[in-house]
Order: C-alpha cells, then sequence, then structure tokens
C-alpha cells in the first residue's frame, strides 16, 4: 500500500526565548544555515544601529545594511548589495519593513533567509510574502519563507506595546479569514487545504482564549508560535487565504481610502473580523472576539481608531474591490452602504463594553 504524505514547508529552527539574539550565531552554526559565520545582517536605523552595537561582538565578519524604508526600492538595493558579498545566510533583524525588505532580497539572490523578529506586529515574520511599498502604492510578493525564526522575548518587551497589539489582532482574525475559506468552498466551491486551515484555525484560537496579557512571556510566546503557524499555513496553502479574509479586505480598504490615516495593520484586521463575525451572524463570536481585543487594549470601534462611523461603513462597501475574485461574506451577502450602516450600528451595541 502506497504511503501518502507531503512535506511541510517550515524553518528549520524556531527558537523563541529570552536571550535568543546572544545564541544566533551558534544556532546557525549548529543547524548548518551558517557555520562558517558570513552573514549579511539587515536592520534599520534607530533600535537597529543599537542591537548592532550589542550583537556586533557575539556576530564576528558579519555585514550590516541598513534597510528599513519597506520600499521595493529599498528591497533591490539591498540584494545588489547582497550580491557583491559571498554569504552563508541573510538575517533580517527587526519589525516588518526590515524583514520583508531582507525577505526579497535574499530571494532575488538566492540565499536562506533568518528571521529576527524585533516585534511581534504582524504574520510576516514567517510566511512566504514580502509587503512592499511601490509607485502603485504597495504589493505582495511572493518569496520563500525564512529557513529560521529567532525571538528573543526580552527584545520584544522593549518595542511598544502597540507592536504585541497589532499581532494579536492578526492572529484573532485567523479565525474569520478560516470561516471566509470554508464559506467559499460551500458557496464556489473553492478547494480548502484542510491543515492549513486547521493551522491558522488553531493559531487564533490559542490567542483568542489565553488567558495571560501582553506583559505576559507566556502569552507572548503563544502570540509568537500563533504568528508562525500562521506563516506556515500560507506556505502550505500557497496563498494567503488561511490569514486573510473579510478582516485584511476591510484593513486594506481603510489604507486605500484613507491614507496617512489608517491605523496599525492588527488594529484594522482585528476590527474587522469582529465585524465580519457579526455580519456572518455569529453574534456571541463577535462579542466574545470585541472582548478578547478590549482587554488586551485593542479597539473594537470605528471611533476608537480615527474613523468616523461613515467612514467605516464606506470602506466595508468598498473592501471586496480591494481582493477582486477573493469571496467573503461582504461578498456573500453584497450589502448596500445603507444596509452596512445599520449592521454595523447593530455591531456597535452589541459589542459595546
Amino acid at each position: 500500500m502506497p504511503v501518502l504524505t507531503r512535506l511541510v514547508p517550515s524553518p528549520v529552527v524556531v527558537d523563541i526565548r529570552r536571550g535568543a539574539l546572544a545564541d544566533l550565531a551558534e544556532v546557525l552554526a549548529d543547524r548548518r544555515i551558517s557555520r562558517a559565520g558570513r552573514l549579511a545582517v539587515a536592520v534599520s536605523g534607530g533600535f537597529g544601529a543599537d542591537l548592532r552595537r550589542r550583537l556586533s561582538p557575539s556576530l564576528p565578519g558579519t555585514d550590516w545594511f541598513e534597510a528599513g524604508g519597506g520600499a521595493l526600492d529599498d528591497a533591490v538595493r539591498l540584494a545588489d548589495a547582497l550580491g557583491a558579498g559571498r554569504y552563508d545566510a541573510v538575517v533580517g533583524l527587526g519589525g516588518g519593513r526590515v524583514i520583508d525588505c531582507a525577505k526579497f532580497a535574499a530571494a532575488r539572490v538566492g540565499l536562506p533567509m533568518v528571521a529576527a523578529a524585533t516585534n511581534l506586529s504582524h504574520d510576516g515574520i514567517c510566511s512566504p510574502v514580502s509587503i512592499l511599498d511601490n509607485d502603485a502604492g504597495r504589493g505582495s510578493y511572493g518569496v520563500p519563507p525564512p529557513v529560521a525564526l529567532v525571538v528573543d522575548l526580552a527584545v520584544i518587551r522593549e518595542a511598544p506595546i502597540r507592536f504585541v497589539r497589532s499581532g494579536i489582532g492578526d492572529a484573532v482574525s485567523n479565525i474569520c479569514a478560516v470561516a471566509d475559506w470554508e464559506l467559499s468552498h460551500r458557496v464556489t466551491g473553492e478547494r480548502v487545504d484542510g491543515l492549513a486551515a486547521a493551522m491558522a484555525r488553531q493559531a487564533g484560537e490559542a490567542v483568542l482564549r489565553h488567558p495571560g496579557g501582553c506583559g505576559d512571556d507566556a502569552f507572548l510566546t503563544v502570540l509568537c508560535e500563533a504568528l508562525v503557524l500562521s506563516g506556515i499555513a500560507m506556505s502550505i496553502a500557497g496563498h494567503t487565504r488561511p490569514s486573510s479574509g473579510a478582516c485584511h479586505e476591510i484593513g486594506h480598504a481603510l489604507d486605500l481610502l484613507h491614507p496617512g490615516r489608517a491605523a496599525g495593520h492588527g488594529e484594522q484586521v482585528g476590527i474587522g473580523a469582529a465585524f465580519a463575525t457579526f455580519l456572518r451572524g455569529d453574534v456571541e463570536g463577535a462579542r466574545l472576539m470585541a472582548g478578547v481585543l478590549r482587554r488586551h487594549g485593542l479597539p473594537v470601534v470605528a471611533g476608537e481608531i480615527g474613523f468616523g462611523d461613515d467612514e467605516f461603513v464606506r470602506a466595508v462597501e468598498f473592501a471586496p474591490r480591494t481582493r477582486p475574485g477573493r469571496y467573503t461574506v461582504l461578498e456573500h451577502l453584497g450589502l448596500t452602504r445603507a444596509r452596512i450602516g445599520e449592521a454595523y450600528a447593530e455591531y456597535a451595541a452589541a459589542v459595546a463594553g
């Protein structure tokens, strides 16, 4: 009888603990990612420069590159610089912009990429996607996922707490994204990858139901693990469906309609997830989600992220245009702006503190 199985794309190293960055060279050598220690490390200015001073003694022979712009041009310049050297691997040391830039540049020159995240703002730390600004606004670029992920919880605590809160919103939104994926399967016949859906949903549920808070190492570990599983789920599926549904459509709509005014990514998709859950008819689920978001200090209504109710309603109406071809509860219901306004008023009343 044949053995039917598949290989799951995942990092060979996931190191989440206090002091992890101090052991970076040893971990990479032990797992044969960089036995010679020839590393190119991409960092941002500011906090990145401080980390460079702290880590340089433990990473002799490393070349450091500033890459915190988050634009496609920045990633291309980094790739050009990497091509002039002989490196074992590229390390993205920083937040989402640095890691996305390093992922793209490493893919362009054919080097393995190591994500050393200094905040937990979204699931891009382990995803097969780089989000980079370009001339048309912002683009998503498919890249190989990181071969290793290193997260130092002591460093995570040094970042502003808003980054942790953003990661919470992004992780919890998985529950909405998977529900939309399953809805599309029932209505349109879209194929759902059961393993990817299970990983993404359980990642969201783990964060949703954890009793800890942003100041607990145990909670930060679960949050980081959830973001890792979200990235792996997207690699398994081959697209962003496991972690992106109506919640992200609403977030992208706010970005496009109100550039420069939008809140953090996780804050926007968190509200989007709670509202989409309400639209799905799951009032108790929406209340639970909104209650957890509120407990962690995240917004749950439009006014708490600086938008008027009418602006939020307009964004929900516009949201399906941000992902043509993607079927979510928004496309399924096809609500008019007036009905969205009524539904939002009902949602706001249902989740009122």
